[in-house]
Formats: C-alpha cells, structure tokens, sequence
C-alpha cells in the first residue's frame, strides 16, 4: 500500500502512508479539540470509559496468551500488570 502512490490537489504525488498519517493528524486533533471542550464530568466518565476498554483489550491479550486461564486467572493476571505499572510510574 505505501508504494501507491496519489495525486494531490497541489499537483504533487503524495503516497498513501502520507495521506493516511495526514488524515490520522486531523482526527487527532479533531478529538483534543472536542476533549479540551467537554465538562469536567464528561472527562471523568471518558477516562473510566477508556480504562474499561484497555482493561478489556488487556483481557483479551491475557487469554490468547494463555489459552485455557480461567476468568478468574484472567483477572488476577490483569490485576498483577496494573499493579506494575504503578510500581514502574513510581520509580518513573
């Protein structure tokens, strides 16, 4: 895909990475834009919304690495990982 490469409307060709970085950029900043406009509560509720989903994203890791770990195991492992990060943040 990076070897494709477009025309822009500058007349200069751009490759497909290029334009994807460039359209990542502007989403970005789309969505700080939208955060630095949210209510404080809003932000706390999107912060719990985005740890629940690392934690879900984290669970998944967790199974597919060890397959057969039951729910429980899952959460313990999940658990222990949380608390070395903040072990590491402190040191940090």
């Amino acid at each position: 895909m990076s070897n494709i490469e477009i025309t822009a409307p500058e007349s200069r060709p751009v490759t497909a990475d290029a334009q994807i970085q460039r359209l990542a950029e502007d989403l970005y900043r789309e969505r700080v834009i939208e955060a630095r406009a949210m209510p404080p509560e809003e932000k706390l509720l999107a912060g719990e919304e985005l740890f629940d989903y690392a934690c879900a994203i984290t669970l998944a890791g967790i199974r597919d690495q060890f397959p057969g770990v039951s729910e429980e195991e899952s959460l313990k492992i999940l658990e222990e990982r949380l608390e070395l990060r903040e072990r590491m943040e402190k040191r940090a």
